[in-house]
């Protein structure tokens, strides 16, 4: 089939692509490449649970123009699902639109059958309770002819008597609820007070709890704690796919986006509030009991006029429910690095990605929730985390101050593996801070069996150093490959975590060079040439009996290259921040980010990820940025040490060392050309090691 039969197609956010045949509808390209989207009538158009966005204009990233006109013909079926606002963003049917030309197709989270696992989850640790928001109750006295005082001056006064509050200012929506709820609690009110200075919320009567949410906007992914701000308590993590992914998979590419697309730095901050918005609403809704489907009488699921399951609520026995909505949220804060943070707050990003690459402001800032389009409580205020430098964000300074590596005597080093790979070194003497372009391949885009970490996605594997077989373990089964029948795997690619494996167990069993290349002398006949491009060559994974995409889910040499890159970047910028610090080993390694989480420190060490040491000393923080984000939420003393951090971490930009690419070049081999691992001796076979 010649190329102008065929077209491109890239989906976002799973960061999947491939050429397709034209005709064939976007649910069936999507079926092709391994991506999952909502299915639920079958495809006889009449659920309206596979609505897609088609985007629209040139994407340089990807080298294609994306057009609504590259899909067939609307259909009058689409009318039920599809409003006629949402027409004019791109919306479609993906049973209905056929792929006709090159498209980018967004695929909304409601969309998703394979929803992504994200490990976010809020780890333990202590805080100390003094956040921005508190709440006060006072008992006030009626007006009288001989007292007639205002309603806001009397409040105020009775808040200065009882709780020594004195200079009060009110937001004017704040204002407008005043007089009802005043004679609501029959003169007694309990009002939110922010920073102290600013009265955001009053409630008739006496309130107990309030709530707030610390957000953690990666590049790629979205995570959100929503707290209990008296007790604490983490009610909830909700996260989601960063819905700018469909600009570019890297800052640099969103920056570019901008720089090229008119209204392209509005459209990527409209996705992210949006987005943020969703968040919150979904934090919310987990409050309320689940949905069931309406059965009658007989056992028959019950239907509205347009034919949907009628839902009603099924509570648990015994269980409370806060039923909140998104005005109860009282705080807000946000960490994110530096292009996030300015795409976010419609900051020109350019300067940022050109040469000394300074942000527009560092400092942290307190906006108005309204003013951003965030729908919380209409008066409350966003704190956004201060930047440190054009490549080294909030989020960094998010983990600092979860981390607090500036209080100890033990240097620790500690690397947040992203998209954008950050690391820190230092201790209470002197930090400093670096950021290395670890790139996409690590998080399994860019690779040709790559995904993101969703049912299905081989997330640990283990190569037989005699046989060459493989064994490995995908989402969302229990059991591994050797304990399954074939057809039970259902894979459908790698992600992270199996990137990260699969490097370090290639090369201990052989089957690469430490150069990366694929070793010549191997006999298995998982090894071969690429059936569409005989001069790549390629190692099978999986089989496509065991896969659900019906293709051999494998490994490339191109693949292999762009992992060196990323873990040649990382494994680079250790080298050199140490040299500047003039150590030759650090007493501690933490891993953060969600890979901290899944990453296998001895593999992690055989590939080179970082510089030889002992294991014992190497450790996982988890989403320590959400956790900083979490602690200024609940402890505003810390927003003080935000500030200071992000003022007194020294930022070094490795790429203006003279030897970087020299540095670089010997980083890409696994696990280092030169570098000794005596900890890695009796791990890896010594003629592996000594190659």
């Amino acid at each position: 089939m010649g190329s102008d039969e065929k077209a491109k197609v890239i989906f976002q956010p799973s960061g999947r692509r491939g050429e397709v045949e034209k005709g064939i509808s976007i649910i069936e390209a999507s079926r092709r490449l391994g991506v999952d989207i909502e299915a639920l009538c079958g495809e006889k158009k009449v659920c309206g649970k596979c609505k897609v966005r088609l985007e629209q204009g040139r994407f340089e990233k990807y080298g294609i123009e994306s057009s609504l006109e590259h899909a067939s013909p609307w259909q009058e079926e689409e009318d039920k699902f599809i409003t006629a606002a949402e027409k004019e963003q791109g919306f479609r049917l993906g049973c209905v639109a056929q792929v006709q030309g090159d498209l980018l197709v967004f695929v909304p989270e409601e969309s998703r059958a394979g929803k992504q696992v994200v490990s976010k989850a809020a780890r333990d640790i202590p805080i100390n309770w003094n956040p921005a928001v508190k709440l006060y109750t006072v008992q006030m006295t009626p007006p009288t002819f001989e007292d007639p005082l205002g309603d806001f001056e009397r409040m105020t006064q009775a808040l200065e008597k009882e709780h020594g509050l004195s200079g009060l200012d009110i937001d004017w929506f704040t204002l407008r609820q005043l007089p009802g709820a005043i004679r609501e609690g029959q003169w007694q009110v309990t009002v939110a007070v922010w920073n102290d200075r600013e009265i955001i919320k009053v409630w008739p009567g006496q309130v107990e709890d309030y709530y707030g949410l610390g957000i953690d906007v990666g590049t790629t992914t979205v995570a959100a704690y929503f707290c209990n701000m008296r007790t604490m308590e983490v009610l909830d993590t909700v996260s989601m796919m960063n819905p700018q992914c469909k600009y570019g998979e890297d800052v640099m590419a969103r920056i570019t986006y901008h720089m090229q697309n008119p209204g392209g730095l509005e459209r990527m901050s409209a996705d992210i509030i949006d987005g943020l918005n969703q968040l919150v609403e979904q934090a919310c809704q987990r409050t309320y009991p689940p949905l069931v489907k309406q059965k009658d009488a007989d056992g028959k699921v019950v239907k509205d006029e347009n034919g949907q399951p009628v839902m009603v609520e099924a509570p648990e026995e015994g269980k409370t429910y806060l039923r909140l909505q998104p005005e109860d949220v009282m705080d807000l804060t946000i960490g994110c690095n530096t292009a996030m943070h300015h795409i976010l707050l419609q900051l020109d990003p350019s300067y940022v990605g050109l040469a000394p690459f300074p942000p527009v402001v560092h400092r942290s800032l307190d906006i108005k929730a309204r003013d951003l389009g965030l729908r919380i409580n209409k008066s409350s205020y966003v704190f956004v985390l201060p930047n440190e430098a054009g490549f080294v964000g909030a989020d960094n300074v998010c983990v600092l101050v979860a981390e607090r590596p500036d209080q100890g005597e033990e240097m620790q080093l500690i690397i947040d593996i992203g998209t954008n790979g950050e690391l820190v070194l230092g201790n209470r003497e002197k930090l400093i801070s670096s950021s290395c372009a670890t790139g996409p391949a690590l998080e399994g885009a860019q690779l040709s069996c790559g995904m993101r970490a969703a049912p299905g996605a081989i997330e640990r594997i283990k190569i037989d150093p005699e046989t060459h077989e493989v064994d490995y373990k995908v989402i969302g089964r229990d059991a591994w490959k050797s304990y399954s029948q074939p057809k039970e795997m259902q894979t459908k690619g790698i992600c992270g975590s199996g990137i990260l494996d699969v490097l370090a167990e290639l090369y201990r069993a052989g089957v690469i060079l430490k150069s990366g290349r694929f070793n010549p002398k191997q006999k298995s006949e998982r090894f071969r040439k690429n059936p569409d491009n005989p001069r790549q060559k390629e190692f099978v994974i999986a089989w496509a009996e065991e896969t659900s995409i019906d293709k051999d889910v494998v490994i490339t040499q191109k693949d292999i290259r762009q992992i060196q890159l990323g873990k040649g970047a990382l494994y680079t910028g250790c080298k050199l921040m140490m040299r500047r610090m003039g150590i030759e080993k650090v007493d501690v390694i933490k891993i953060a980010g969600a890979f901290g989480t899944h990453v296998d420190k001895e593999k992690a060490l055989i590939m080179g990820l970082f510089p030889d040491c002992d294991l014992e000393q190497v450790s996982s923080v988890g989403n320590a940025a959400g956790d900083g984000a979490r602690i200024v939420l609940l402890d505003r003393e810390q927003r003080d040490v935000a500030n200071w951090i992000a003022r007194n971490v020294e930022y070094i930009e490795l790429t203006v060392e003279e030897d970087f690419e020299r540095q670089f070049m010997e980083s890409m081999q696994i696990p280092h050309m030169t570098d000794d691992f005596p900890h890695l001796r009796g791990v890896v076979p010594d003629e592996v090691l000594d190659q």
